[in-house]
């Protein structure tokens, strides 16, 4: 799953040119005013200059995967987009014919190239199902949804490695800012598919999964019909009780309709200020409790359970390459940046605390009873001390089935309890089917 990455704070800043609104109120531009960052690129595996195609992979069912689209949602426009690499590496975007187009990329060309081919494929009516296959495997794939069109772009670096630029859900200029919409994840290979609903970065158009394989029928139901109304009203409460900019992370149209709710950490990379104390009092209680007695972090791993303590101001654990300083609320919301960003020479110790320990922080169960040991505590005691990530809580309140990633390790999870990341997997898939609008039960 590709996660909550740092957003480029000053060019987006630029782009706003104003002062925080309640809500933010989106006014799409054109390409002079894509933010193109590592959250809304998917990059090509091969140079342009160098195009050397991967050998075949052995085929399974999730090769030619059978794809149904149920439409529950009272719009007579919404338009199917899946976007991903193909088995060589390239980016490939599905036609409305069925087939596979590969953007080529030209290296004298700097700017960003918008898509023209048909790439809509048009949902039918309310209450009818569409079909489609996928001619091949597809990894780091989308499946989007949109009530309306979206706009997609190319874009050569100077490395000759190709970008697709895709419609961004933070940016209030981007091109689609104004059209209501959403994604499934996906990834199809020999092992067969993973797929999940992902709300690290934002909620949008309601859509629901479910797998259908060997293993049986799977599902994650995803946010209800009206869960982006419901969810802003519910961060405006919020917002009225503690005095954090919860209601900010609601964007609408001009009309004041409510598009989407962007994630803290993204409403950050907007406004840098925002939730700037929020977490203060909270991370040093912390400290100072894990300076008298240990915090374990199961590593569920070869590692086992390790101790941490912190001295001279730095968490250390046992078997870590190095230790973590006191987060910011970017850190926490984010978890990638400051002590949680995960470096290439981080050892295995380090890479599953990381995970664990920005979770703890998400769900404020560090000082709770229990808490001393992470993961431990079921969903039950998730979000009930303040601070606390509360776009993540509400979320999940209006999550059908209480399933979906709301914050980047929202899989951490003791032993034996299920997750709540809404991510499904099957060895042999014979059928994905997304629900559009809200469950139909």
């Amino acid at each position: 799953m590709r996660t909550s990455q740092e957003l480029a704070v000053g060019a987006i800043a630029a782009i706003l040119g104003h002062t925080s609104a309640i809500p933010i109120v989106v006014h799409p531009g054109g390409a002079n005013d894509l933010v193109i960052t590592s959250q809304d690129t998917l990059d090509e595996t091969i140079s342009v200059n160098n195009a050397i195609k991967a050998a075949p992979l052995a085929s399974n069912a999730a090769e030619k995967l059978s794809i149904s689209v149920y439409n529950n949602f009272q719009s007579d426009g919404i338009n199917i987009y899946v976007t991903g690499l193909g088995p060589n590496g390239d980016i490939v975007c599905l036609t409305s014919s069925g087939s596979w187009y590969t953007p080529v990329g030209n290296s004298n060309e700097t700017s960003p190239q918008e898509i023209t081919e048909d790439i809509a494929i048009p949902l039918g009516d309310y209450e009818t199902t569409t079909s489609f296959t996928l001619p091949s495997y597809l990894s780091s794939g989308r499946i989007w949804v949109a009530n309306g069109d979206l706009t997609f772009y190319t874009v050569v670096a100077a490395t000759g490695v190709l970008s697709l630029v895709e419609p961004s859900a933070v940016n209030p200029d981007d091109p689609s800012a104004d059209v209501n919409w959403g994604f499934v994840e996906l990834t199809t290979d020999p092992g067969g598919i993973t797929v999940n609903l992902s709300y690290v970065d934002f909620v949008g158009l309601p859509l629901g999964i479910e797998v259908q394989g060997s293993d049986g029928t799977q599902t994650a139901l995803g946010v209800t019909a009206n869960a982006v109304s419901s969810i802003c009203s519910a961060l405006a409460t919020k917002s009225s009780s503690n005095g954090q900019p919860w209601n900010e992370l609601c964007m609408t149209d001009s009309s004041g309709n409510f598009l989407r709710v962007v994630a803290p950490s993204d409403y950050i990379s907007l406004y840098p200020d925002a939730f700037d104390s929020y977490w203060t009092d909270y991370v040093s209680q912390v400290w100072a409790q894990y300076e008298k007695v240990p915090l374990t972090v199961d590593t569920q791993a070869s590692a086992g359970q390790v101790n941490c303590t912190v001295s001279s101001g730095n968490l250390t654990c046992a078997g870590d390459n190095r230790g973590y300083v006191q987060p910011a609320a970017s850190d926490i919301f984010g978890c990638n940046s400051g002590p949680f960003a995960i470096e290439s020479t981080d050892n295995a110790v380090h890479q599953a605390i990381v995970p664990r320990l920005c979770a703890a922080f998400d769900r404020s169960t560090l000082l709770l009873s229990g808490g001393n040991v992470q993961p431990s505590l079921e969903s039950s005691y998730y979000y009930t001390a303040s601070p606390t990530n509360y776009y993540s809580k509400i979320v999940h309140q209006y999550e059908a089935d209480g399933k979906g990633y709301a914050f980047a390790y929202d899989d951490v999870t003791p032993d034996g309890v299920l997750n709540a990341s809404g991510l499904l997997s099957d060895p042999n898939p014979t059928v994905l089917t997304i629900t559009v609008g809200g469950p139909t039960s």
